[in-house]
């Protein structure tokens, strides 16, 4: 201390004031982030879950709080720049007016549009129909793409350009959720990297460093001390596996493979029947599902179950997968933490493919140009007048399909299962026993949902809400089904490699979403009769549309940045950088084990 202040007092005026201010900051910043942790809601729920259940499944209740703060900014976001201008125009809030760009060398035919809003007398049943189909008075809400017609809104002051808000928006979110996810990734992977390190290291930091020594109440600490037990259980399991693995014989290493290459064979089968079976179901739908609504042939019920026909089936295709490839892979012999990533990285495969089976089909039928269908409009006009539209409405129903399989699953399958295995002395029953809370499969599910969101919300742009409202009521279902009907998992689960993991998958899912939302900007033509991109080939042309109106200087520097001459060198100096990256990470990487072998 005495030398500290002999350095301070040959400080100037200036050093000190920096120095004080700086240690003023940090302790402000110290306080703020203690206080925000108490503010964040869930946060003593998730410790409650960590101590029971263990930290393993603790970290799947924190990954759907991130998807649910996720989504809600998503939801401002589209709300703030898309939703609200379009509602403020509608009623002419603030003196706006709306300015409508009529469609230049566009066929009438094109522009014809007539939503399947309900009409006169109208039954109860109609409307729960058309709350579960996305079609009657929510088709022309602002729910879905079809909505936003307008070009521009001016209050006399501004003028505020709607097509690029809306496309602008997107690119907005994606980006978002991109840059959040690898923050959130990068700071995973480093508990990852030290957990992973080796074994007794990992003791000593659990046994030696992992108490928090600032726990006062008793409950924090037996909490505290369950996380522990369940930490050190998941690293013993995991050192027991490895040298089993370790021991095995060239007889047993010869078997295990074969039969993986086996399992392997009949899952690739599993997921090709699953691909084919929703590509037929997805034409037949949209093929018959228009041909009821213009003729009026069938009853309400009937045209509701061929609308949900592809997300029935998608459903039941990710409910079976999952079980099959549980069931399958215990005959593989992987350690606990491998299991789970295996699974997940099929059943991920399973959802997200059925999804790109999905938009596959639909875009099949949107572009199905045979017999001159889209020679005056570029797409099928007939079967699809506004195609975006009837894309977000498929996510619609997928969003809310799968809401409803959760909760079915919850009320009609888990409770029951408790109750026959607390009551009944059935030996049956019994040898089914009490369900384990499957990490894997109640990960799927809700990256799933969020993929959906992803994709949808360009078409159907209230759907980061509904997905927002829809994870809430999720966390208190899946808490109440584990307390509840679930006993404590057999084989813990460490939580630093699954948080990082489930991250991961999530970033695949996001990367997946890139490439139907890119196709759908860029490549299919935008509809005509419809939207606020109606007077644009493609959604992108209101990119360099909007870039011809600026000066001409800032043209060219645009353009030039999109050219290959521009391109080019930065991928050449980004290519320099990231070898200078790797290098240093290598160097870094000799630096700590020559000091862990100090240590």
């Amino acid at each position: 201390r005495d030398s500290q202040q002999a350095d301070t007092e040959h400080l100037s005026r200036w050093k000190k004031w920096r120095r004080t201010s700086s240690k003023s900051l940090k302790k402000a910043l110290s306080e703020a982030k203690g206080l925000s942790s108490h503010l964040v809601f869930w946060q003593g729920d998730i410790h409650r879950i960590e101590g029971k259940f263990g930290t393993g499944i603790q970290s799947y209740f924190s990954f759907l709080l991130f998807l649910v703060l996720l989504n809600l900014i998503i939801f401002v976001l589209m709300f703030s720049f898309v939703i609200l201008p379009a509602i403020i125009s509608k009623y002419g809030i603030f003196n706006s007016t709306i300015a409508y760009i009529s469609p230049k060398d566009i066929e009438d035919i094109c522009t014809i549009y007539e939503p399947s809003g309900n009409k006169g007398l109208v039954y109860f049943y109609t409307y729960l129909k058309d709350l579960l189909s996305g079609t009657g008075f929510l088709e022309v809400t602002s729910l879905f793409y079809g909505y936003y017609t307008r070009d521009t809104v001016s209050n006399g002051i501004m003028r505020y350009n709607l097509p690029l808000a809306y496309l602008l928006a997107t690119f907005a979110y994606l980006a978002l959720s991109f840059l959040w996810i690898i923050k959130r990734s990068a700071e995973g992977f480093k508990h990852n990297l030290v957990h992973d390190a080796d074994p007794f290291q990992s003791y000593c930091n659990k046994v030696f460093a992992g108490w928090d020594f600032c726990i006062t109440d008793l409950k924090a600490a037996w909490l505290k001390h369950r996380s522990l037990q369940y930490e050190l259980k998941t690293d013993l399991l995991e050192e027991k596996q490895k040298r089993k693995i370790a021991e095995r014989t060239m007889k047993e290493k010869l078997r295990i493979y074969t039969l993986r290459i086996f399992i392997n064979i009949i899952v690739i089968a599993i997921l090709s029947g699953c691909f084919y079976s929703i590509y037929r179901v997805t034409v037949f739908s949209q093929e018959n599902s228009s041909v009821s609504i213009r003729n009026d042939t069938r009853t309400d019920l009937v045209n509701l179950l061929v609308q949900y026909l592809p997300s029935m089936v998608i459903t039941l295709a990710n409910f079976i997968g999952p079980l099959i490839f549980s069931f399958l892979i215990r005959f593989e012999d992987y350690t606990p933490a491998f299991e789970i990533k295996l699974t997940l990285l099929r059943c991920v495969f399973v959802r997200l493919a059925n999804i790109g089976v999905l938009l596959f089909s639909l875009w099949s039928q949107i572009s199905d140009c045979g017999s001159d269908k889209c020679k005056p409009c570029g797409y099928n006009y007939k079967l699809y007048p506004c195609w975006e539209s009837d894309v977000g409405q498929e996510m619609y129903k997928l969003m809310i399909f799968d809401f409803i399989v959760i909760l079915a699953v919850a009320l009609f399958v888990d409770f029951p299962r408790k109750l026959l295995v607390t009551y009944c002395s059935c030996k049956l029953i019994q040898w089914f026993g009490q369900k384990e809370f499957e990490i894997s499969d109640n990960v799927l599910e809700i990256i799933y949902g969020q993929t959906i969101c992803w994709i949808g919300a360009f078409f159907s742009p209230l759907l980061p809400a509904i997905a927002t409202i829809k994870y809430i009521i999720i966390f208190y279902v899946k808490k109440i089904v584990l307390i509840h009907t679930c006993k404590p998992a057999a084989r813990p689960i460490r939580a630093s490699s699954s948080n990082f993991f489930f991250l991961v998958v999530l970033l695949i899912g996001l990367l997946l979403a890139f490439i139907p939302l890119g196709v759908s900007i860029a490549r299919i033509p935008s509809s005509k009769a419809c939207g606020p991109f109606r007077n644009f080939n493609t959604s992108w042309e209101v990119i360099p549309d909007t870039i011809l109106q600026f000066p001409t200087g800032l043209q060219h520097i645009l353009f030039g940045m999109a050219s290959e001459a521009f391109a080019v060198p930065f991928f050449v100096v980004l290519c320099i950088i990231m070898f200078y990256v790797i290098a240093l990470a290598r160097a870094h990487k000799r630096v700590v084990e020559q000091l862990k072998e100090q240590l």
